[in-house]
């Protein structure tokens, strides 16, 4: 029998790949700064000198493309349609997952209740391996959540990485939840659990069990102060899936939102609903954002977003108010910073909007954050709306994004955001003129294409007057 290659704890340097037996602020190498990362090494032996060289080397099989079996009803559906969703219809076997999230916005909460749905309505053996949280804590919030009992739910408080691939090797669970990456550790290292070292082994152990083993893995990450996922961006980049649970903790709904997924779209949005019974999915998102618009105030204006796949009407909300100080105030919330100062700027040189001595303030309602463009139009007309103190007809929505010379430009597909609209009552899109026209008959909304910024002015209305 062939001795087992030893395994020592080295210093390895991530720029150069030089190692040392200790841990130095400079590599001796490279001269680089703060390289050095605490690493798992093994004694390499010489192959070629080696006379049983050839025997204990393995055979590696190489498979075709088509005798891989594979499809679609492979998935695994978690029994949540709106979490099946952000991952692209359901789990893909072997998967690993990363979900991240703000303290107490519910991550434990949402895998909890998954868990519990495979275990009873799929079947399925699930390890809910728990290195923060006690088994009775857990189970305190499975009473809260009215989750009494399940023949094929278990768990696992345990913050030993040995013995917890030692467990996993020895069930061969379906699915296994890790909360959270951060409170484990391998005992084989030096360094403190959640450094650096430590969450990267922690990931390759985990990667490979899933590979291997077709298990599928979540891990529950912690976020720094900036809001990323703590530990080393690598981390991001082993996983198969990046999730991201948030919302506002004093607001009850929640968005799971899909950063990076290797087998579906990215940007997909999951909506749920924190109540005292856990968290419940909505169908409708839409309906939820604008449960409050009062289309009577001046300043409040409606656009159609895409998130992924799925359309949803926000309403925007602008005040704009004289300012006392030598720098107006601009303040955004939902909407990039930049996109604001933009706008303001488009609004005062292309249509002669003084802006100048005003504060400006721009909220999303609901805490939802929105990236593309297509807002533009929407959040420049509640500024106007706003500034003029004239309502806009609550009936209308805005589709498009508005260019430096004043210019609306042209969305991505117009025609699903125009459903979403006519779904929920509204009567009026104003879009581009350059999406028009339409693939397809649109009955129940009224679509105006507009060129400039100027052009959409007039659909401005009093909140006790009629329509233009």
């Amino acid at each position: 029998m062939a001795k087992a290659a030893k395994v020592k704890t080295r210093f390895v340097c991530s720029a150069c790949g030089a190692d040392s037996p200790r841990w130095m602020g400079k590599c001796g190498e490279c001269n680089s700064w703060n390289t050095l990362e605490e690493t798992l090494v093994q004694e390499k032996k010489n192959l070629l000198s080696s006379p049983e060289r050839h025997s204990h080397i393995d055979v590696v099989d190489l498979m075709r493309l088509q005798e891989i079996q594979y499809s679609e009803q492979d998935r695994l559906r978690t029994g949540m349609s709106e979490l099946d969703r952000v991952l692209g219809g359901g789990i893909v076997p072997g998967s690993l997952i990363l979900l991240g999230g703000e303290p107490g916005i519910g991550k434990s909460t949402l895998m909890l209740q998954s868990a519990v749905q495979l275990a009873e309505d799929a079947g399925h053996q699930v390890i809910y391996v728990s290195g923060e949280e006690s088994s009775q804590q857990i189970k305190s919030r499975a009473q809260r959540l009215g989750y009494e009992q399940s023949e094929r739910f278990f768990l696992l408080a345990e913050t030993d990485m040995a013995a917890i691939v030692q467990v996993l090797e020895r069930y061969k669970p379906k699915v296994v939840i890790l909360d959270s990456i951060q409170a484990v550790y391998d005992p084989r290292l030096e360094s403190a659990p959640g450094s650096i070292s430590q969450v990267k082994n922690t990931c390759n152990l985990l990667l490979k069990l899933a590979k291997q083993g077709q298990i599928n893995i979540w891990i529950i990450g912690h976020v720094n102060k900036d809001g990323d996922i703590a530990g080393p961006k690598v981390l991001e980049h082993m996983v198969d899936t990046v999730l991201y649970f948030e919302g506002e903790r004093y607001k009850s709904f929640r968005l799971l939102r899909t950063i990076k997924i290797r087998f579906g779209a990215t940007h997909e949005v999951g909506v749920f609903d924190m109540t005292g019974g856990g968290l419940e999915q909505v169908e409708n998102p839409s309906a939820l954002f604008l449960s409050e618009y009062n289309q009577e105030n001046s300043g409040t204006a409606i656009v159609v977003t895409l998130e992924g796949t799925r359309p949803l009407l926000v309403e925007i909300q602008a005040l704009s108010y004289p300012s006392f100080a030598n720098y107006p105030k601009r303040a955004s919330n939902g909407i990039a910073f930049q996109r604001l100062v933009q706008l303001v700027a488009v609004l005062e040189k292309r249509i002669g909007l003084n802006l100048s001595k005003s504060d400006v303030l721009i909220n999303v309602v609901s805490g939802l954050s929105i990236e593309e463009p297509a807002a533009d139009l929407g959040t420049a007309m509640a500024l106007v709306s706003s500034v003029r103190d004239v309502a806009i007809d609550g009936r209308t929505v805005f589709i498009g994004e508005v260019g430096l010379g004043g210019e609306i430009r042209s969305v991505s597909q117009l025609e699903l955001r125009l459903r979403e609209a006519v779904k929920l009552g509204f009567t009026r899109a104003i879009v581009p003129s350059h999406s028009l026209p339409l693939r397809e008959e649109m009955p129940g909304i009224e679509v105006i294409g507009i060129r400039k910024l100027m052009e959409a002015l007039i659909y401005l209305r009093r909140s006790d007057k009629k329509d233009p």
